[in-house]
């Protein structure tokens, strides 16, 4: 199940690197700031992608002394975080 979230978020970030490029060119031809900023915050969406990431990789750290129960939580952190 783990493989197939990686995938579906893999899949998010290209599409919104995708969507940011068209938002970049179109802003360039047409001058519109409103279209420059819209690019800017699909950017932002690609961070929030990798954010998400990192929270399940961390997440499947095995317990040790400091974390007795293990870092499965830390997925809610992250995903917390990219908010």
């Amino acid at each position: 199940m783990a493989n197939s979230s990686n995938r579906v978020i893999y899949g998010a970030i290209l599409a919104n690197i995708a969507i940011a490029v068209c938002k970049f060119i179109a802003a360039f031809f047409t001058g519109s700031s409103a279209m420059f900023s819209e690019g800017i915050h699909s950017l932002v969406d690609t961070g929030n992608g990798f954010l998400l990431l990192v929270g399940i990789r961390r997440s499947k750290k095995p317990a040790d002394d400091i974390h007795p129960f293990g870092y499965g939580n830390e997925v809610f952190f992250w995903s917390l975080v990219d908010r």
